[in-house]
């Protein structure tokens, strides 16, 4: 009895957000000396290794040796250190401890899935990430006794070569004990079973999962997913099979699209014959219009609906709160497959707004300035921000507000001052740790002359020409970009994928609004005199995009870590095929002003 007590009393701990966010209040106040002391004691954890050992740190823990010593470096220049520990070499090469667990990005950004070391440190510094931003979103949406319907898939992890568990980063984390026993403690469960979340066919595991979230339609608190991508193409799916959904409650019997026994012995466990919440379903659904407020029609008790919405992810927002209604959207953490950044500490922001406070002591972290006249105010603000070749890099506590700046990680597994490509704007200081925002990926840039259109800027052009659409009452499915050099001059391809057929009219003007919504001043001057061609509108599939998706299953990617490549570069030769195979119809821009 006595035991049973102490667990209880354990579990009240686990739940006290307030000693969270004290804690988080505290190491916030101290930024600089904590940034040091998670230097020294990285710097410490790995001093035997081969890589600090061989730039002559000499056991020296102080930022400015470190500074002066190792390098910025990309992925490449670690790529062949961290393929002999792919290979087996159980050394001492990046990290003081054998790495045993190999993390791989998603693959979308550069047409191939990336190696990054991941380790329990990591592991911990992903348990006090989501710790922290639990503790302030419970604190304004507290959520009940309930569960959670959570749209999480873990794709297999295999063996390296040399032997080492691999898997992409959502797996690793996904299939940690200290994970499922963290997520546990922070929040309602998953009302899917571990057989749906490590299903081997995403496609089963998704309908699993809106079964299962329909069975417990009324203890639904919270609706998450990794990205708004994969909340999306939920509901969407929702749309094509929620009557086969509603007649397996009816019934009582799954649906014989589930081939995987595992999934079907574990749905079965759940599935009962109840014709009453089958008909309450099917006359709601109904009775929809578009599918407006589908989401706390079907949910009536769901608090909020999380994942990552910034960044890529920031086009779906708009079809995501139709069926969100009143629901409020909250994006998530900031992180990347090579560890976590800072935590979202304020979740009534909407998605668009959303900012994250950099937690001092989950790595070191440093800030490379990216604007050429930081101090002219009088800058137009419409040219393109550029890397000074003489920048140095400022620590955490350093950096200016307004600025933006490029992101370098020094993290508990072995990457060392490590560029991560990631740009933010610094928006404030939340107590002497900076507030930040995502602005875009640095490779991810069409340029073809003098001209920089970011992966921002790319989506606002899109959103304003999709504006023409709304007469027909046509929407953008999903949206992609190329740089097209092969002729004379080079011009923007614009591929987009819509939910009906428009008119000729209409998607000339699409075409036209598209080419004058780029404001870069480098691509209108470029345009003007003829530098860079007419933008390109190709219209592809219906489809065609879940075959990109699908593509990058087949690599071994994880649904919940994939982003739609927003920019097709050289290396995305298979996706490149997928869209040009399917193109439908091609306009050229006739206007430009």
């Amino acid at each position: 009895m006595l035991l049973e007590s102490e667990r209880m009393l354990d579990r009240m701990e686990e739940f006290n957000g307030d000693k969270w966010i004290e804690e988080f209040e505290a190491i916030t106040k101290d930024a600089e000396r904590v940034q040091r002391e998670s230097l020294r004691k990285i710097l410490e954890d790995n001093g035997s290794a081969e890589y600090l050992q061989s730039l002559g740190l000499n056991g020296r823990t102080d930022p400015e040796s470190y500074k002066a010593c190792v390098p910025l470096v990309t992925h490449k220049e670690l790529e062949p250190y961290i393929q002999r520990i792919v290979d087996g070499d159980s050394s001492p090469i990046l990290t003081g401890k054998p790495i045993t667990t190999i993390s791989l990005s998603s693959g979308t950004t550069q047409g191939k899935p990336k190696f990054v070391p991941f380790n329990e440190e990591l592991m911990e510094t992903t348990v006090q990430i989501y710790k922290t931003s639990f503790a302030f979103r419970n604190r304004e949406f507290p959520v009940g006794n309930g569960k959670a319907l959570q749209f999480i898939y873990s794709s297999k992890q295999f063996k390296t070569k040399g032997g080492l568990a691999a898997g992409t980063a959502t797996t690793n984390v996904f299939r940690s004990s200290q994970y499922k026993k963290t997520m546990k403690a922070l929040q309602t469960p998953c009302c899917s079973p571990d057989e749906v979340i490590f299903g081997p066919d995403f496609h089963q595991s998704l309908y699993c999962h809106l079964l299962c979230g329909l069975i417990f339609r009324e203890e639904i608190q919270l609706i998450s997913s990794t990205f708004a991508h994969s909340l999306l193409h939920a509901f969407r799916t929702f749309e094509q099979v929620w009557e086969e959904l509603c007649a397996d409650i009816r019934t009582g019997v799954l649906s014989n699209r589930i081939t995987v026994p595992s999934i079907r012995t574990a749905m079965s466990k759940l599935l009962k014959p109840n014709p009453e919440q089958a008909d309450l379903i099917y006359e709601k659904c109904s009775g929809l219009s578009n599918w407006c407020g589908l989401i706390p029609e079907i949910f009536p008790n769901v608090k909020y609906i999380y994942g990552i919405m910034t960044g890529s992810m920031e086009p779906y927002l708009k079809k995501l709160r139709q069926y969100a209604g009143e629901v409020p959207l909250m994006s998530a953490d900031y992180g990347s497959s090579e560890g976590w950044i800072g935590a979202n500490i304020n979740p009534k922001l909407p998605p668009e707004l959303a900012t994250y406070v950099v937690l001092p002591n989950i790595g070191y972290f440093e800030f490379l300035p990216l604007s050429e006249n930081t101090g002219d105010q009088d800058q137009d603000k419409t040219e393109p921000t550029f890397l000074c070749v003489d920048s140095k890099p400022v620590g955490l506590t350093e950096v200016k507000i307004g600025e933006e700046y490029e992101i370098i990680v020094t993290n508990f597994a072995g990457l060392y001052r490590y560029r991560l490509g990631d740009v933010v704007t610094i928006v404030g200081f939340h107590n002497s740790t900076p507030e930040l925002k995502f602005v875009y990926r640095r490779n991810l840039l069409l340029t073809i002359n003098i001209d920089k259109n970011t992966e921002k800027d790319l989506q606002l052009s899109v959103e304003e020409a999709a504006k023409v659409l709304a007469g027909e009452k046509l929407e953008v499915v999903d949206f992609t970009s190329l740089v097209d050099v092969s002729t004379e001059p080079g011009h923007y391809v614009i591929f987009w994928e819509l939910n009906g057929e428009g008119s000729e009219e209409v998607l000339r003007e699409c075409c036209n609004r598209l080419d004058q919504s780029f404001v870069d001043a480098g691509y209108v001057s470029s345009r003007k005199v003829n530098t860079i061609g007419a933008l390109e509108l190709r219209i592809v599939r219906r489809g065609t995009f879940q075959k990109i998706l699908d593509h990058f299953l087949a690599l071994g990617a994880a649904v919940s870590q994939f982003k739609t490549p927003r920019y097709v570069g050289p290396t995305n030769g298979m996706v490149l095929q997928i869209l040009c195979s399917n193109v439908v119809k091609s306009y050229f821009s006739t206007a430009f002003k």
